[in-house]
């Protein structure tokens, strides 16, 4: 390609450290951009056939053992400032989203429900994250892209179109930053809920563990409005229970005991053992009860 770009290049990088389950095999080419810009030059002048795979923190994401035929794109510390003005909050897609809840607090502004999910906020708006009956579609204002052919856009959360657990974006598009509208609350009040979100999430979860999050969503459906709903009342883990599956392994992968809709690496596990556990799941929990759960977790690559 004619663009020589001023961040980091690697090819056949190995991603199993990039994620938190510690598992899968390289990308054919992993950049790292120094700014919007250089992202915007290097996907300008990327042959169109090469696919392109944005990829965040890894906290929510298999990568097959036999890695992935794409760039891999990270963004890294160019994109990951906070800005605040007034009820709004601006933030980088690499901004962790626990360092946004706490910043937004500080100046008095409620997106607390991002302090418990375990990602940045690029994976936050694609996945329409989601807790405490609180989710981004609630709150977000805009978000800006980097469009496959190197041009930058602005995107409305009707652009978005905001479903359970989903959002949709252009192919190939990299979100680079979000721009939230909070609503307003004591910096004290919102950092002692805080607390007590971290402390029930840290009795109820394995955090300790290497997992990715949720395994499966909820499977009741998403509301007809496209916001993401509350009717979720049929919780993954309970018809995980109801199959017996609680404390399943298949070589290193476990289903935590401690919370049964919770993939676990207990040690020497692959991305064929996480997955392989994921799908004997699905078919117990379909066996059992008739209920097809799907798939939270992210699963990319080549087995």
């Amino acid at each position: 390609m004619a663009y020589t770009p001023r961040g980091t290049l690697t090819p056949n990088r190995s991603l199993a450290d990039l994620t938190w389950l510690r598992v899968g095999g390289p990308a054919d080419w992993f950049f790292q951009p120094a700014d919007a810009e250089d992202l915007a030059a290097f996907l300008a002048a990327l042959p169109a056939e090469v696919p392109v795979f944005p990829m965040g923190v890894g906290s929510n994401l298999i990568v097959r053992d036999g890695g992935i035929r794409a760039v891999v794109i990270r963004l890294g510390r160019g994109f990951n400032a906070i800005e605040i003005s007034g009820d709004t909050v601006t933030a980088g897609a690499a901004a962790l989203d626990a360092h946004v809840a706490r910043k937004a607090a500080e100046a008095g502004l409620d997106l607390t429900f991002l302090r418990t999910i375990p990602g940045s906020i690029g994976g936050a708006v694609r996945m329409n994250a989601g807790c405490y009956g609180a989710y981004v579609a609630d709150c977000l204002v805009s978000a800006e892209v980097v469009l496959r052919t190197g041009q930058r856009l602005t995107l409305t959360a009707t652009d978005l179109r905001f479903a359970y657990r989903s959002s949709v974006l252009p192919e190939g598009a990299v979100l680079v930053s979000a721009t939230f509208r909070a609503a307003q609350g004591a910096p004290d009040a919102l950092a002692a809920r805080m607390e007590d979100q971290l402390a029930k999430r840290d009795a109820s979860q394995p955090t300790k563990e290497r997992s990715a999050g949720s395994t499966f969503r909820n499977p009741s459906g998403a509301s007809s409005t496209g916001r993401a709903d509350d009717v979720h009342d049929l919780k993954a883990w309970k018809v995980i229970d109801n199959a017996g599956m609680r404390g399943a392994r298949i070589g290193g992968a476990q289903m935590s005991e401690m919370h049964s809709n919770f993939m676990i690496n207990a040690g020497g596990a692959t991305a064929q053992d996480l997955e392989s556990l994921g799908e004997e799941v699905r078919k117990k929990v379909l066996q059992t009860q008739g209920i097809s759960l799907e798939w939270e977790i992210m699963r990319v690559g080549e087995y």
